[in-house]
């Protein structure tokens, strides 16, 4: 079992313009974490802020292999996109977890729940927009108690 558990959860279009700064916080906060003694990190691989925290998470591991990248693939047939990064970073995940097996409309959803679930904190990199998964997420982590650490776009 790991001891600190840290997920990210964000949208999927982050504007060119925005990019940089995304990733410098992300960068921020994931060296955040580590410092704070988080190991373990999940990422739901979605394009975006997903996998911009998993490739950054994958660059730390190699300085530090303590560190754990888990991969959580809302449904198997997700593992079938031609998107290059996706698979680049997926070998480099020490864990895989398939949420759910067939494709359903909830399953992203339930994909988001188990990530909050299994972590102490949740990466936010939140647009305000009033509706959608990563407002989903972030509310059900609140609601659960778990630290909600927000990088607004």
């Amino acid at each position: 079992m790991f001891e600190k558990t840290c997920c990210v959860t964000g949208h999927r279009n982050i504007q060119e313009e925005r990019s940089s700064y995304v990733e410098q916080e992300l960068r921020r906060e994931v060296l955040a974490a580590i410092q704070d003694g988080y190991t373990r990190f999940i990422s739901g691989f979605a394009e975006g802020a997903d996998l911009m925290f998993a490739a950054i998470v994958a660059e730390q591991k190699e300085h530090n292999p303590d560190l754990f990248l888990e991969a959580a693939i809302p449904y198997a047939g997700r593992l079938k996109t031609k998107n290059k990064q996706f698979h680049e970073l997926l070998r480099a995940c020490d864990g895989i977890k398939i949420v759910c097996q067939e494709y359903a409309p909830s399953c992203f959803l339930e994909r988001n729940r188990y990530m909050a679930g299994e972590s102490q904190r949740v990466i936010a990199v939140y647009d305000g927009r009033e509706r959608g998964g990563t407002l989903f997420t972030m509310r059900y982590a609140h609601s659960i108690g778990r630290e909600v650490r927000e990088i607004r776009v």
